[in-house]
């Protein structure tokens, strides 16, 4: 909407301009018209057919034109109306760029035939407040010295505004200031300049820099401004003098003070800056040449120290005036007042002399030992020449008046070397003067080691981590004690103190360096034999007499994966297939198999699950991969096959992991079979035992007396002929053959699922199974005994052999 109004202001404004225009060209023979600059394209500028008396119906046939002289053609004649229009936007500034005149015309040629006729005409381009001023420099920057005076003037850059007329710069304004304010100039162009104006006084130690904001303003309707920033440094004069904090100083200073010893540091300020606040310090013509002499003053900083030695006995007093003057080009001083009392002291010092001093010392020596012997003196008189001996609190020694002026130093605690190896005793003798004077004397006193300290280890118990199927000779760790001693008193020798175990002494198993307390396995250990060895370690000096003490060593044997597991039922007669038959009417949900693996590792190796290998038809069968239990998803249909091949594995929990396999082929029958039934009904256990009590006992008592007979024939044999046995020893979990006797290892036959399923195959094939601990020893007797039949049957009856398959991960299956 303010376009809009801004428009029609204009339009009048031209309408107006036009009237005027048109009653001057009655009396000229140029016709004159007068525009403001930036119309929008298409304004009309006049009737230029009715202003020229040319009929508008006849200016398309004589080809009436208007053509600019000169210039670019910033206006056209609407052949239709006759009227002269806008054709581009006008903008005076870049049409007539110089200010010189404030008018600026557009010259045109209108053009007609039939008959040609020429009209020259004239436009004013009138200004119009668009641009506002501007400074070449955002920031002007002014040096003025602090002792320029009020009323000088410094010149700024003026500013530029494009536009002429009233629409130009017409006055400045500056921001607040106490020092400065301007005043605005007139040039021969009309051009507006300001001028900074100095109206009080400036000074650089109060205000250095003074930031004004200078600001100009045309004068169009609406205004426009623009601004530009005064920095204004203020240079320094030397127009302040140095000042010291006191106009008079009196200090005290003690006689034989050290030849360089600060007496006073004098300080003079100068609030000016660079060379003019620079100070040098130095003596006035009132001081005396002798003070000079005695006392120096350092020219740069003021400090005044001793040159010659000072007497009290000579010159009490010393008094002196220094001058601080700067650098300035015209120098400024000020000056004070120094006076120097010196002090009497008490400066004869006392003596002391050490007549005797023993060291080294044993460490032992007794208490009330006398160590040394010493004597003080001093030359001075009445309380200055009254001495008094001491000794540093914190030793075991103490000091013993033997006469006058003579002292004993003797021992009042025991001592220990291996806590203070030696001790500088100083002897500090001061006398009673004021102030006291005092001397000191040091001896140092050393102590003779003796094996009074035992071996130290670290700890007190060792626990060694040891990765089984190590490399003999490996190192396992370092075990190394500390002695306090010197010499040969700390010189250490390790040895490991015999202990046997198993008939094995640990010196077999491990070997210790002498020397250095390295440990070493001379074995390479396996966790399932040795799981760990607990032993004791000596470290021995070689003072005399010899001191020792020993550490507790537990080596922990660290389990490996190096056992595969071993499958222990279902029992396989031969090979690793096992054959079952089950009902084909079996229920889903009904346990077929039950697969059981052992494996000899620690817990976390020794973890198995179980996994199909093969299945005939994996929806037929499931298979629990915690327990193995292999149970029916669905009941059988008539479409399965008769028979079903599933293959096992069970795999451990350890790194990489190792695995058994098991195939088991079922065979689906119509009936069912008992032995199956017997199989899964656990109870049928204790009901078949509980009829054969009479077998049981007759079976047991059986077999003790073989076993007996074998032990007796093997010693009598062994007496006969001693010789070495070639036979291969028996693998551990392995089972022996003893005619109708089972015998094996109880780490396996002693497991609840080995029995299990040792039981549940025995009983399949018709026999019942007992188990006998054999006396005196760790493994079990395991007899078959075929059922119905009497003792005789039963003994001789053949064992059965329990066989089982391993693989190690990865290998192939039996099938």
């Amino acid at each position: 909407m303010a376009h809009d109004i801004q428009r029609v202001f204009w339009r009048r404004y031209v309408y107006a301009f036009l009237f005027v225009a048109v009653i001057t060209t009655t009396v000229s023979a140029v016709n004159h018209y007068s525009v403001p600059e930036e119309m929008e394209e298409g304004s009309v500028v006049a009737n230029l057919a009715t202003d020229l008396g040319l009929d508008v119906k006849t200016l398309n046939r004589r080809k009436m034109r208007v053509d600019a002289v000169g210039n670019k053609k910033y206006l056209d004649i609407n052949k239709e109306t006759g009227e002269l229009f806008i054709l581009e936007r006008i903008d005076r500034e870049l049409l007539c760029p110089s200010k010189t005149t404030t008018s600026c015309f557009l010259k045109l040629d209108a053009t007609i035939e039939n008959p040609i006729r020429m009209f020259n005409i004239e436009v004013e381009i009138t200004d119009i407040n668009d641009n506002a001023p501007h400074f070449r420099r955002g920031t002007m920057h002014l040096d003025i010295s602090e002792s320029s005076p009020i009323g000088e003037r410094f010149s700024l850059n003026n500013a530029a505004d494009p536009d002429v007329g009233t629409n130009s710069v017409k006055d400045y304004h500056l921001s607040s200031s106490e020092h400065f304010s301007i005043e605005i100039q007139t040039g021969r162009d009309g051009t507006k300049f300001a001028d900074l104006i100095l109206k009080k006084a400036l000074d650089r130690e109060k205000q250095t820099v003074h930031n004004l904001i200078l600001t100009a303003v045309d004068g169009g309707v609406p205004t426009r401004t623009g601004t530009a920033s005064v920095v204004v440094r203020v240079l320094d004069v030397n127009d302040n003098a140095p000042s010291f904090d006191k106009d008079r100083y009196v200090v005290h200073v003690m006689e034989n003070s050290p030849i360089g010893s600060l007496v006073i540091k004098l300080n003079a300020t100068d609030l000016d800056e660079g060379s003019n606040s620079d100070i040098v310090y130095s003596y006035s013509l009132y001081t005396s040449e002798r003070t000079q002499n005695v006392f120096n003053l350092n020219s740069g900083n003021g400090e005044i120290t001793v040159k010659e030695m000072i007497n009290y006995e000579d010159i009490k007093l010393y008094e002196m005036e220094v001058i601080a003057s700067d650098k300035g080009q015209n120098s400024l001083s000020g000056q004070c007042k120094l006076t120097i009392q010196v002090t009497d002291m008490n400066d004869n010092h006392p003596e002391i002399s050490i007549k005797s001093f023993q060291s080294p010392i044993k460490e032992n020596v007794p208490i009330d030992t006398v160590i040394a012997v010493v004597s003080v003196s001093d030359k001075d008189s009445g309380d200055n020449g009254v001495v008094d001996l001491r000794i540093p609190d914190n030793m075991p020694f103490k000091l013993r008046e033997s006469s006058d002026n003579y002292y004993e130093l003797v021992v009042s605690e025991p001592l220990d070397r291996e806590k203070v190896p030696e001790y500088d005793v100083t002897f500090t003798v001061t006398d009673r003067g004021s102030p006291p004077l005092s001397d000191n004397e040091t001896m140092t006193l050393e102590l003779l080691d003796i094996n009074d300290n035992v071996p130290q280890f670290p700890q007190s118990f060792y626990t060694i981590r040891v990765m089984e199927n190590n490399a003999p000779g490996a190192l396992l760790s370092s075990l190394t004690a500390f002695d306090p001693d010197l010499h040969e008193n700390q010189y250490l020798v390790y040895f490991i103190l015999e202990k046997e175990i198993a008939n094995t002494s640990m010196s077999m198993l491990f070997s210790i360096n002498p020397e250095n307390g390295n440990l070493y396995a001379l074995k390479t250990f396996d966790y399932e034999i040795e799981k760990e060895f607990l032993f004791h370690i000596e470290a021995r000096d070689s003072g005399s007499p010899p001191l020792s003490s020993n550490v507790s060593v537990h080596i922990v044997i660290v389990d490996q994966n190096d056992n595969v597991p071993v499958i222990v039922s279902p029992w396989r007669a031969h090979g690793s297939v096992v054959e079952e038959k089950i009902p084909r009417s079996t229920d889903k949900g009904s346990l077929v198999a039950k697969v059981i693996a052992l494996d000899t590792d620690s817990v976390h190796n020794s973890r198995i699950t179980y996994q199909f290998l093969q299945v005939t038809d994996a929806t037929l069968f499931s298979l629990d991969q915690y327990n193995g239990e292999i149970r029916t998803m669905r009941m059988f249909s008539y479409r399965d096959p008769r028979h079903q091949r599933l293959v096992v594995v069970a795999k451990d929990n350890g790194e990489p992991a190792l695995s058994a396999t098991v195939t088991i082929k079922l065979s689906t029958v119509e009936t069912v079979v008992k032995a199956y039934s017997d199989m899964t009904e656990v109870p049928l256990e204790y009901d078949i035992f509980s009829d054969l009590n009479l077998y049981l006992v007759i079976g047991l008592g059986s077999v003790s007396f073989l076993l007996l007979i074998t032990i007796l024939v093997t010693i009598v044999l062994k007496c006969q002929k001693p010789k070495h046995s070639n036979a291969a020893p028996s693998c551990r979990n392995s089972v022996i053959s003893e005619r109708n006797s089972t015998i094996a290892d109880s780490t396996l036959v002693s497991n609840d699922a080995y029995w299990y399923s040792l039981f549940l195959a025995e009983t399949r094939k018709g026999k019942m199974v007992v188990r006998q601990p054999v006396p005196k020893g760790s493994r079990y007797i395991v007899s078959s005994i075929p059922r119905g039949t009497g003792l005789t049957d039963t003994s001789d009856s053949a064992a059965s052999t329990l066989q089982g398959s391993t693989t190690s991960s990865g290998s192939r299956s039996s099938t």
